[in-house]
Formats: C-alpha cells, structure tokens, sequence
C-alpha cells in the first residue's frame, strides 16, 4: 500500500534494523527485494549487522552477509565493530561468525578496548574462549586508554572466571606446562628408546653366550618379539609421518577479492550453516568443520575424527593416520609382553644361578646387567603404553 522502506524512526532506525532486532529473516529478505538499504545506518552509526549482533541474532547476521553483502566489521559512531557487540553482550555463536568472515578482532574503539576487552569487562566467559581460542598472545597485551589488558580488566571487575590469561592456559597454550609438553617432537627421542631396547634385548637376552641355548620353539619366540617391534616402528614411522587428516584452510585473501563477491560464496548453501550448527564454525581456519572434526591448538589446523595430539609421535591423531597409531600401541604391548617374558624365562633357566632367592637376585643382577636393564625400561615403559591402548580401544 505504498509503505516506504526507507521510512526511519525518532532514532534514524528502518524497518529493516527492527527486522534485525527480531532476526526476521523472511521479513528482511523482503524489504531488501523492495529496495531497502542494507548499508542504512541509524543516529548512532548502527547498521543492520550491528543491530543483529547486539541482539545475538546469528542467523540474520549469516543471511546478509553472505547473501547481500552486508559489512560484518563496520565500526560505529564509537569505533565498535558487530564483533565488540557480540563479545559485549556474550553471542558467542555470533563472534564465531563474524570471526569466520574476518572480522578484525584486534580492532580498538575509542576507548581503546578490543573485542576481548568488553568480553572481560561482562565476564563473558564463553566469549572470552572463543577470541583467545582464535587469536595470539599479543592480543592479551593490548591495553585500553586506561592502560589495561583484558586480563587486568576481568581482575578489577571480579571476573575471575573469565581471566584471560588462564583460558589461554586451559587450551594448552605454549606457556603452559603442558602446552610446552605437547609442542615438543620427542618422535625421534621414542625411535631411539625403542630401537635402543632391541639392541639389548637382541644382544643381552637372545644371543647371550652366558645363557643356554636356544630351543627352536623358544628361538622362535624370542625372534617373533623382535619382529612385533620391529612392525611396530613402521607404524610408527607412517603415524608420525602421515597427514592425519587436515581440512584444507579456506583463509580469505581481501586484496584479491572481487568489491561484489562474497565472503561465503563457498560456504552459502553449507547444510551445517543453514540448519544454524555454528558450532561447526573455525574462526581460525575460516572453515565449516565436519562432524567429529577439531581444531588442534599445536598443530593450529583442523582435523578430521581428531582424537589428540600426540607429543611422542609429533603428530595428531586423526582420521587417516589412528589405525596406523593403534596398531603400533598393539604391536609395541605385545612385543614389550612377550620379550618380557622371554627374558625372565631366559634368567630363571640359568644353569649357573644359586637356587635360593636372594642370591639368585645379586647373581641376575651382576651377570645379567642389560637384561636387567631391559626388564625395567621395558616394565616402565610398558604401562604408559598399556594404559594408552585401552583407551584407544575403549573409543
């Protein structure tokens, strides 16, 4: 009936921001198609992405930007991006999207806070997760015009939930322990214990000349634990070696793209996106993960049926390299199993050893020092191993 789309209320706002304001999509997508401006901003600077990430409308905020183009990180009159909104308000399914399309999480406002610095302030700790998850040690040193970090900023507000500095911590970050423990590659270190204990095994338990000789059965079996290890090591190689089942990073590229193209023009009809799983979202390889798929911090890719990264195999688990993995810890239990019993076996038949306990223990261990030795790295060793395998097996 002649209803203007540009008609603009006491606070410069369109019908097309109060559609935001609902997440109206239908709705939106009709005032678009009448010619309604999706770059109309209100007196405050708000545009339609603005007003849909202040209201956690993630949804909406998708179906603008990847089908008509709207700017997800336009500042405001006060320099706040729809991601400093998001962050502030807590959406935490809105800063995975706006992260996903670029936004600039360093970006500073006119009070010199960033994203993660209002995510602090509201004690937003889902917020907080999802910015230091996708962002760098650099970003928790940014100061406000005040001079304060995020961190310093969840301090004095008694966010204790939402220190920085711990999240990072919590997702295994280079400055933690265990952080430090998984970035190292002790790949090469394992190989030479592994190929160390054959040695012994080979030189100290089979070829002996101070213990019987072997029978053939028990050759047999004494050579089959090499052979099991041996297997092992090839696993090894192939788990640690093999790509285990990175996604292919789909990092935009602004300069080479078009003033008319889309951000998602790949990702617009993704099934996992229309049906709203933002979960699905990697904010740091710009991706749409499958199902089962993670995001690896040491590695910083994602992977698919991720299941951990393995600092002894420097590599992750993942799709295309677990089977590889769990048959070296199966190869690797059963040869520690059998060598172990072979070389006990082996002792106990010395012919030279006393027959009463303690004796026979000094004896063992002053003529027998590498099976010995073997014996305990091997039982030391074997548990860690173990214990790995059933959890592997229970998955």
């Amino acid at each position: 009936h002649g209803g203007d789309v540009h008609a603009v209320d006491h606070n410069g706002q369109t019908a097309l921001h109060w559609s935001a304001v609902r997440g109206a999509v239908q709705v939106a997508e009709v005032l678009l198609q009448e010619g309604a401006r999706v770059d109309a901003a209100e007196i405050y600077g708000y545009q339609i992405t603005h007003v849909a990430a202040q209201y956690g409308q993630t949804s909406f905020l998708y179906h603008v930007v990847s089908k008509w183009n709207a700017d997800p990180d336009l500042p405001d009159n006060d320099g706040r991006s729809p991601l400093h909104w998001a962050a502030y308000k807590g959406f935490s399914d809105c800063i995975r999207l706006l992260l996903f399309l670029d936004a600039h999480r360093g970006r500073q406002d006119k009070e010199g806070c960033t994203p993660l610095h209002w995510a602090a302030i509201r004690g937003n700790l889902e917020a907080c997760t999802v910015l230091v998850q996708a962002g760098k040690m650099e970003d928790l040193t940014v100061t406000d015009n005040s001079g304060l970090t995020p961190e310093q900023l969840a301090s004095e507000k008694n966010h204790r939930q939402a220190n920085a500095r711990r999240l990072l911590e919590k997702r295994c970050d280079g400055n933690s322990r265990l952080g430090r423990f998984t970035r190292l590659r002790l790949a090469p270190f394992l190989w030479c214990i592994i190929l160390l204990l054959l040695a012994t095994y080979i030189q100290s338990v089979i070829m002996d000349a101070n213990l019987p000789k072997l029978t053939a059965g028990f050759s047999f079996m004494a050579w089959f634990g090499v052979i099991l290890a041996s297997t092992g090591l090839v696993m090894f190689y192939r788990c640690s070696s093999k790509d285990p089942g990175y996604i292919k990073m789909n990092v935009h590229d602004p300069m080479n793209m078009k003033d008319d193209e889309p951000l998602l023009k790949i990702e617009t009809n993704n099934p996992s996106l229309l049906a709203g799983n933002w979960s699905q979202l990697c904010a740091t390889c710009k991706i749409v993960r499958p199902l089962r798929a993670k995001h690896c911090s040491t590695c910083d890719r994602c992977v698919e049926q991720f299941d951990h990264h393995c600092p002894w195999v420097s590599n992750c688990v993942g799709k295309r390299n677990k089977w590889d993995f769990i048959l070296f810890l199966v190869l690797e239990v059963s040869a520690m199993l059998i060598t172990s019993g072979v070389t006990i076996a082996r002792i106990v038949k010395d012919p030279s050893a006393p027959s009463s306990f303690f004796p026979w223990m000094n004896y063992a261990v002053s003529h027998h020092v590498g099976a010995i030795s073997f014996l305990i790295v091997n039982f030391f060793l074997f548990f860690g191993v173990a214990a790995l395998t059933v959890i592997q097996a229970s998955q």
